[in-house]
């Protein structure tokens, strides 16, 4: 529409909750957007306080499509990092019929008949033991010598029910993974100490739950992987301005947030050029943050950060961090998340302008 029609929004009403008094009422979320295939004069924002119900008019000289002040630009899906930050991945995809997934239980079971498959069980990490800490295992044999193998019939049957699951499929690539039953589709095993973020995460939370973990964890296909993430990396991604990013870029199931690494975090813009000593405030607000976490071992951190019984001590830790980002991208700090927005689309500009150029055509 922007491109063969013209189109100018004139007035935009940011996203505010539809509240029905309807039983079994849906959870609705509403925008309000004027626009006509003309500019004019007097664009207006209008904002709902969630906290007081007040609605803002701010003027603006031009609304963006994320009705916010900006150009008339949209985010999309990019291959690579915009900024020289490490790469993400997503986890591991096994399409394995669940034959190589256990719970505490199935996997007792199993080794009592099979003793000898211990050495290949690993932790299994999906996105529900991320947030929850559920309790699942992988039982790993991409890496299994046949000699091993053939001695453990059990892990063999499962090695052999994989295979079958896999010709039955209607997909031709799925059906040439069966050559190699022992194999996942998906393989993304760090040998370091990587960054988990899960897939979707629940509206309700201010921060989305990411965490590290050791090699000896299997992390599944409903988490994204970044295997050289450092402090630094950890203390951008768990603050209030990337979480302004997240909110307005990401897809949404329902009204949950649905991260990917094309969407929102290659195109996420990094504080340009900070200095150590930003960096160094950045990297100790972020330990702060784990050191917070680990006061409270019995509590997930679905219980961390849900935003009724999150622990004192960590919202003090996230509020540090929030300061310490925000210095870390200008010195003035964000009163609103709106100009947090705002200020991250026009950097987002600045540094897409030179790709933007190289890649022109006549």
């Amino acid at each position: 529409m922007f491109a063969h029609y013209g189109l100018k929004i004139h007035f935009g009403y940011r996203t505010f909750q539809w509240e029905s008094e309807a039983r079994g009422k849906a959870h609705v979320h509403v925008v309000i957007i004027g626009f006509a295939s003309y500019d004019t004069a007097g664009k207006v924002i209008y904002e709902t306080d969630s906290a007081t119900g007040s609605i803002t008019a701010i003027p603006a000289k031009n609304i963006s499509p994320y009705l916010v002040e900006g150009k008339d630009m949209a985010v999309v899906n990019r291959s690579k990092p915009l900024c020289d930050m490490p790469g993400i991945g997503i986890g591991n995809k096994p399409i394995d019929d669940g034959n190589y997934l256990f719970t505490p239980e199935e996997k007792a079971e199993f080794l009592q008949k099979e003793p000898s498959a211990m050495e290949f069980f690993r932790k299994w990490i999906g996105a529900e033991e991320l947030i929850n800490h559920g309790d699942k295992w992988c039982l790993w044999l991409g890496d299994c010598p046949p000699e091993k193998l053939t001695k453990m019939p059990q892990a063999l049957a499962r090695v052999g029910a994989v295979r079958d699951f896999r010709l039955k499929s209607k997909s031709a690539p799925t059906q040439k993974l069966a050559q190699t039953p022992t194999r996942f589709h998906v393989e993304n095993m760090p040998k370091h100490n990587y960054l988990v973020i899960p897939r979707h995460s629940s509206e309700t939370r201010v921060f989305i739950p990411i965490e590290y973990f050791s090699p000896e964890y299997v992390v599944g296909d409903s988490c994204l992987i970044i295997p050289d993430a450092k402090l630094y990396h950890f203390g951008i991604l768990s603050s209030a301005m990337h979480m302004a990013w997240v909110r307005q870029v990401c897809g949404r199931l329902k009204s949950d947030y649905r991260y990917s690494s094309k969407l929102v975090y290659n195109n996420y813009p990094w504080p340009e050029k900070p200095s150590e000593k930003q960096v160094r405030a950045v990297e100790e607000a972020a330990q702060s943050v784990l050191d917070a976490r680990k006061e409270f071992p019995q509590s997930t951190l679905a219980h961390l950060y849900n935003p009724l019984t999150m622990p004192p001590v960590l919202v003090k830790a996230h509020a540090a961090l929030d300061r310490a980002v925000d210095a870390a991208y200008r010195t003035q700090p964000f009163p609103t998340e709106r100009l947090r927005v705002e200020f991250l689309f026009s950097l987002y500009e600045t540094l897409t302008k030179p790709l933007l150029a190289k890649g022109k055509k006549k």
